[in-house]
């Protein structure tokens, strides 16, 4: 399962597929995809403040369409009223939330509840406060290839921007206006 810098990675591989303003050397930008990318694992907070468990209530509403859908509409609406957050359209905010719900789904063995309320996948076990903070700070191989992955999607991406606007480019000569 991705660990949250493998959510940060595929974020901004995200962003960076589906907008012209990259977010490197963006840092309000950068924070903003950090935060969306891995909004469905508030779920694990809720869980370890309320039950000492970090699974209590992992995989459920938070990994669901629906709240990809009212969470992307509530940052967009934030990003439109505070003036000093990034400027989000829906669409970026939506894609940010529900990279988080289809890498879960794709590079995990256990469900999500895509569907909520419809159908509930709960993660399954016991994960204290130690066991979170271990398993974030030692992160997983996995994450390494998230990395990788989603380094060179974002460097192919640029290459062929690249190539795209060089040839669309007008050639500037003596004849040109």
């Amino acid at each position: 399962m991705p660990l949250p810098l493998g959510h940060l990675a595929i974020g901004l591989a995200t962003h960076e597929l589906g907008s012209d303003r990259s977010a490197f050397g963006r840092w309000k930008l950068f924070a903003a995809i950090l935060a969306l990318s891995n909004l469905p694992d508030i779920d694990v907070v809720f869980g370890l403040l309320l039950q000492w468990n970090g699974c209590a209530f992992h995989r459920g509403p938070t990994h669901s369409l629906l709240f990809a859908l009212a969470a992307g509409l509530a940052a967009w609406r934030a990003s439109e009223r505070w003036p000093w957050l990034p400027r989000l359209g829906f669409w970026s905010c939506f894609a940010l939330i529900f990279s988080h719900v289809a890498a879960d789904a794709l590079l995990s063995n256990s469900a999500v509840s895509f569907l909520w309320p419809l159908e509930t996948n709960w993660s399954i076990g016991y994960r204290g406060w130690r066991d979170v903070f271990s398993m974030v700070i030692n992160g997983s191989a996995q994450d390494a290839w998230i990395i990788m992955g989603s380094a060179a999607a974002v460097m192919a991406n640029r290459t062929v921007r690249s190539l795209r606007a060089a040839r669309f480019q007008r050639p500037r000569g003596k004849g040109s206006v």
